[in-house]
């Protein structure tokens, strides 16, 4: 199966912009779906390269690249849940246990790991870049037809589960991005008012 984006530009090629009103439409009415609704099929191998391609065209101040992905599917998520239970049930942690519901119903998880480089450029920037990444990825995942959660939980931060990921120093979960077919279309949930959070600045 080939892939159904366009062909990607050569380096210092010009990229002609043009309006795009059926991005601002998906965007007037991108709603995440609940992890536990996402349920298979998920993206085909060439659909997550895909999702892959896309997610790495995000602003990149000094293009570091300060991130990468960790693929978790099939049985290899399942028996990442696994080890994570087991650490939670060592702790007697039955909360932190029952959390972990979020992540086996999807077909597909991707971790985005933020992976700050040394550089002169700070460090803050490389992790919004990451952010980035996820936000971009969970959009192009719903765009391509899937619902995506983007989530983090104490797996994300807790040094333990994290090592059991693969992490190395420095780095850090930025999201895990879940991706597979909606059982069920999400219901819209209240919005914030951008008035009431815009001002303008004047000298």
């Amino acid at each position: 199966m080939t892939s159904s984006l366009p062909v990607a530009p050569e380096f210092g090629a010009p990229i002609a912009g043009a309006p795009a009103p059926e991005v601002l439409r998906f965007l007037a009415l991108r709603r995440s779906v609940s992890a536990v609704a996402l349920g298979t099929p998920g993206p085909t191998p060439e659909q997550l390269a895909d999702l892959l391609r896309l997610a790495v065209r995000v602003p990149d101040h000094g293009k570091l690249a300060p991130w990468r992905f960790i693929v978790l599917e099939a049985s290899d998520k399942a028996a990442f849940v696994a080890r994570l239970e087991t650490l939670a049930d060592s702790r007697g942690a039955t909360v932190a246990a029952g959390k972990l519901g979020k992540l086996k119903p999807p077909p597909l998880a991707v971790a985005v790991i933020s992976s700050p480089r040394q550089a002169d450029i700070p460090e803050w920037e490389q992790v919004l870049s990451a952010g980035a990444v996820c936000l971009t990825l969970s959009q192009a995942a719903a765009a391509m037809g899937f619902g995506a959660n983007w989530i983090t939980d104490w797996y994300s931060y807790d040094p333990e589960a994290t090592a059991i990921l693969g992490l190395e120093a420095g780095e850090r979960v930025a999201g895990f991005i879940l991706i597979g077919a909606p059982r069920e279309p999400p219901l819209e949930r209240e919005r914030p008012d951008p008035a009431a959070l815009t001002r303008h600045w004047r000298p």
